[in-house]
This record gives C-alpha cells, structure tokens and sequence, in this order.
C-alpha cells in the first residue's frame, strides 16, 4: 500500500480520512426522501425555492442553499409549464374608422424628411 501512496503522491492520513468518510452515514438521507417527495408530488414543476418554503411549513427550518445543493446531488431540475394559447375574445379582423386621422397628418412630414 505505502507504493500506491507514493505513486498516487498521496499521504497516509488521507488515505485513511477518505476511509472514514465512506464509512460515514448520509446528514441528509430523511431531507432528500423529503424532497423527492414534494418534487414528485408537484411533477417537477418546484424549484428549490418554493421546494424551501414547503420544507419550512411542514418539516424543519432548512436553508434554501442546502435544498438547492441536495436537488443538485439528486439531479432534480424545475420544469417551465407551457403556457396555454388563448384565443381573445374579439371579432377578428374589424375595421376601426380613423377618427385622429393620424396618417394623413403624418403623410406631409414623412416626405419633407
């Protein structure tokens, strides 16, 4: 093992540090359950700010840096709803009579210039 650490130009306490840290249980394991969970439920329409705000009513106070963070490490995006066209309410195509007769005051000023 000392050969590997040498080539690898990595110290002994580092290689044992990192042991550690894999052996170490997840801080954030319920939270994430938590935040799939409301991401499901609203089929990813959530962002990690309203996702936050959901957490804080029912769960615990959580910082949106932390959410943002954890959606990151999951993988989870917002998505944009489409938006729906919607035909007004007018007739069309209807014919306004003129009443400022703006044309033919602006006529003699677009051929002088």
């Amino acid at each position: 093992m000392a050969i590997l650490l040498q080539v690898a130009s990595f110290s002994r306490s580092t290689f044992y540090y990192q042991c550690q840290v894999l052996e170490r249980d997840d801080k954030y394991k319920e939270l994430k359950v938590h935040i799939c969970a409301i991401y499901d439920k609203h089929k990813g329409r959530y962002g990690y700010r309203r996702i936050t705000a959901v957490l804080r009513k029912s769960v615990q106070q959580i910082n949106h840096k932390t959410v943002q963070r954890l959606m990151q490490e999951l993988g989870l995006k917002s998505l944009i709803r489409v938006k729906k066209f919607r035909v007004s309410s007018g007739q069309g195509d209807v014919s306004v009579p003129n009443i400022l007769q703006r044309n033919s005051m602006l006529r003699p000023l677009m051929k002088n210039g």
